[in-house]
């Protein structure tokens, strides 16, 4: 399983392992040769039927759910920041795509008790491009996920802030409520 992403405003994709994928809410261990931590939001679809070279008017045909997540990077250096363990909250269960139709579909980031993102997320025809992008490049599995950046990445704490809270909300339901800890 391969979790596959567009950069914000790339128009190529890089994969990440899924030894970064974090399901289970777990606080996170920033290594200590890392000195601040970057994130940036995320909307991602889950495969639901191998494929190659994937036209736009199939994607829909592809991809069974959708999530909303973040996306860590424990340095600037994609190939290092991206490598690891736990960097991709990418939560389960995932919602049917007919949620991105929804008027309730804002996904919200709070560090330390305080919002730092909070938006609807539209974004149906980003996903599915980058659904598509991804498949030109490298034969998409059952299983693998597919997310498209919703920002640029930016800092979201340094070690000399210390430790801090991370909520992250979708639809009004509880994503993850885990410490960042150095």
């Amino acid at each position: 399983m391969n979790i596959i992403v567009r950069p914000y405003g790339g128009e190529k994709c890089y994969c990440r392992p899924d030894t970064t994928w974090e399901r289970e809410n777990k606080d996170f261990y920033v290594p200590e040769c890392s000195e601040s931590l970057y994130w940036t939001p995320v909307l991602f679809a889950r495969v639901n039927k191998a494929g190659k070279c994937i036209g736009k008017k199939f994607v829909s045909r592809y991809y069974d759910a959708i999530g909303c997540g973040v996306l860590l990077y424990t340095g600037q250096d994609i190939a290092f920041a991206s490598c690891a363990d736990h960097t991709s909250l990418l939560p389960m269960p995932l919602y049917d795509p007919v949620v991105l139709e929804g008027e309730d579909n804002a996904l919200e980031v709070c560090l330390n008790g305080s919002s730092i993102w909070n938006e609807k997320i539209l974004s149906k025809d980003k996903l599915e491009d980058t659904v598509c992008m991804a498949s030109a490049l490298t034969s998409l599995r059952i299983g693998d996920l597919v997310a498209a950046e919703l920002a640029p990445v930016q800092k979201l704490v340094t070690r000399d802030e210390g430790n801090a809270p991370l909520k992250v909300s979708y639809c009004g339901n509880d994503l993850f409520d885990l410490k960042i800890i150095f």
